[in-house]
């Protein structure tokens, strides 16, 4: 009678290990969801976990930039509550076809930033000019890729540990779905918490 009631018991979530990346707490439209400040935020978050019982991950490198945003008090309850420390570079592999299409994706964008600077060169308004150039050149090289060490290793961590990810970032979500790695916005990691405690 007993090992029937095992097995019919569920996980609180099966989706038990969450790595979590900076724009979660920063982004505005994130971070309201779970607190009214950036400390808020990560204390709801860490309750959230804490009720259903989810293991949280993030790289040493994202902890350092969420230590900008957060005071001190906040940053010794999120270290003692989640796993902090870097992917584990040397044994985590990576297909090189990932490589291939980065560098593929990556040399377009840099044709397409050269487009946009040639088309600035021709203006004579020059300060709107500088303007314009920032805008449309951050955007054609780094809207919806990974474009820093901290965003990749977010991805490799999750990859190595067999975590989901919970981000705001577009680019770490399609290097993640490059992976087969599932990812959360924070409104879906809610809701799927309450959706889940339901059944």
């Amino acid at each position: 009678m007993t090992e029937k009631s095992n097995h019919t018991e569920k996980p609180a979530i099966p989706r038990s290990r969450v790595i979590v990346d900076t724009s979660v707490f920063v982004n505005p439209e994130t971070m309201v969801l779970l607190g009214d400040s950036v400390a808020t935020a990560i204390e709801g978050f860490l309750e959230v976990c804490r009720k259903y019982s989810i293991e949280i991950f993030t790289p040493l490198s994202i902890f350092r930039e969420i230590s900008t945003f957060a005071p001190e008090e906040t940053l010794k309850t999120l270290k003692t509550r989640a796993v902090v420390r870097a992917p584990d570079l040397y044994n985590t592999h990576v297909p090189a076809i990932m490589f291939h299409t980065f560098v593929r994706e990556l040399r377009q964008r840099v044709n397409k930033g050269l487009h946009i600077a040639e088309k600035a060169i021709k203006s004579d308004d020059v300060p709107e000019n500088v303007r314009w150039v920032r805008q449309h050149y951050r955007e054609a090289l780094r809207s919806g890729i990974v474009d820093s060490v901290e965003d990749l290793e977010v991805v490799l961590l999750a990859r190595e540990v067999g975590g989901v990810i919970l981000t705001a970032d577009e680019g770490i979500a399609n290097m993640a779905d490059s992976f087969g790695i599932e990812v959360f916005t924070a409104r879906e990691f809610l809701d799927y918490c309450k959706d889940t405690a339901r059944e």
